[in-house]
């Protein structure tokens, strides 16, 4: 394991931090450009991962990184979506305190060379996260002259993805207290 070595997991992990400014400018006024771009984003967010495991180019950086990256992507998004009222401040802060905490952990360990793997709970929290907030990027746009309300199933995503996250906020942490 390398600390630093530019390659394409890492170019990946890089390209969603560089996507977020793009994303936050057009999502207000083109909401399916908005969309397509965090998308985009969320999909490096599994290739860059999956890429680095199957070549072997697993490095300390791509470790932080990574979930640092996939925070900053969706902590943009939340911070988004409360501000075109299409969610709730508090249920935004309690996944935005969750992320700086699990990420915090991680890095704790991480510091003492262990590494804290995601678990199933984190990654359906996620897929739950970028459902929801799909959706509610999509409310309002054309996609409303389909016969689903996004809006909705968005609200369903997200509080999905809340008790996803306390949960597998709880098991990180008791996971970190049990490795540290």
């Amino acid at each position: 394991m390398t600390t630093l070595k530019l390659n394409l997991p890492t170019i990946l992990t890089l390209s969603r931090i560089v996507l977020i400014p793009f994303f936050v400018l057009s999502v207000y006024q083109h909401a399916v450009i908005g969309a397509l771009l965090f998308g985009v984003a969320s999909l490096t967010d599994f290739l860059d991962g999956y890429l680095a495991r199957r070549s072997g180019q697993v490095t300390k950086f791509g470790i932080i990184m990574d979930p640092l990256a996939d925070k900053f992507l969706v902590i943009s998004a939340l911070i988004v979506l409360v501000d075109m009222e299409r969610l709730s401040a508090l249920i935004a802060i309690i996944l935005i305190v969750r992320e700086f905490l699990v990420t915090g952990l991680r890095v704790v360990a991480l510091s003492k060379d262990i590494v804290i793997p995601a678990e199933m709970g984190g990654k359906l929290k996620v897929t739950a996260q970028i459902t929801a907030i799909l959706c509610l990027i999509l409310m309002g746009s054309w996609i409303d002259n389909l016969p689903i309300d996004m809006y909705d199933i968005g609200i369903v995503f997200i509080w999905i993805a809340l008790v996803l996250s306390v949960i597998s906020g709880v098991k990180y942490t008791v996971a970190f207290w049990g490795k540290i």
